[in-house]
């Protein structure tokens, strides 16, 4: 038996598991079976607490809900930070390392406050054609690589179609990308809608695309930080940057992590 805990951030949710002794080994078809919907606990995603390698608090493992591992997971690196509190002892804050750099955390009650790697690979105003109709596409790697696609209205866009579309789009490849939809609220503050590469689907919520959906807006607007985002599960996030002629340094994302439940699955 499997001994976890289910947590959400803003709605995307989570599988939580202590391997701080290394005697969890998962296969990649076992996640997947874990996250199902239907013959698992059902999750966006699988985190897993690891001794760290660099100095760091701990080590952070994410896997998408298909059992590939990703670099790094906004609302999932929440999740892990207050999982690593309960299973590890509270802390103030506390720093952990990840495939996409080092990632530090302060808690706020139910809140957490992380820090995140400097984006990289910021791309503006590129033309892509999809399905004979020309769209612009703004693109930036806030710990993994995001499109990001500025529309008036979020209710009518078809996230599941062109989503797909631009996730598996030859521009992007060989990797692919998630893709982000958003629209200004006001001037701080914005709503997106989410298409997650590894989950195939869009989500409640994606950290580092809404990261990247604030980052942007902020180019195209020159509106300062920090950025208030609406996600698809109802919840706001906030994003803190600083832009520097160099690029943008000091990103943090602010927002819920809240626990579901502790269970065990037979594996």
């Amino acid at each position: 038996m499997l001994n976890f805990t289910k947590m959400n951030g803003a709605g995307n949710d989570f599988v939580m598991l202590d391997n701080r002794d290394g005697a969890i080994q998962l296969a990649g078809e076992e996640i997947a079976r874990i996250c199902d919907r239907h013959r698992g606990v059902g999750a966006d995603g699988l985190l897993l607490v690891e001794p760290a390698q660099n100095g760091a608090d701990f080590r952070m493992r994410y896997y998408n809900s298909d059992g590939g591992e990703a670099d790094m997971c906004g609302n999932g690196a929440r999740c892990f930070a207050r999982y690593a509190t309960k299973v590890a002892g509270a802390k103030d804050a506390i720093s952990f390392e990840t495939p996409a750099g080092l990632i530090t955390a302060e808690f706020f009650g139910d809140l957490v406050k992380i820090g995140m790697s400097e984006p990289k690979g910021l791309v503006l105003n590129e033309k892509l054609e999809i399905e004979g109709t020309e769209i612009t596409v703004h693109s930036i790697n806030t710990g993994v690589p995001h499109a990001v696609v500025l529309v008036d209205s979020l209710e009518n866009v078809p996230v599941q179609k062109l989503g797909s579309i631009l996730r598996y789009h030859p521009h992007f490849a060989p990797r692919g990308t998630n893709v982000n939809f958003f629209a200004p609220v006001d001037a701080t503050s914005i709503g997106i809608r989410t298409y997650e590469r590894g989950v195939e689907g869009e989500t409640l919520a994606c950290g580092t695309g809404v990261c990247a959906s604030a980052i942007i807006h902020h180019e195209l607007t020159g509106n300062g930080g920090p950025i208030r985002v609406k996600v698809q599960g109802g919840d706001w996030l906030e994003v803190g940057f600083e832009k520097t002629p160099g690029g943008y340094r000091k990103v943090t994302l602010k927002g819920p992590a809240d626990f579901v439940f502790d269970g065990e699955i037979a594996r």
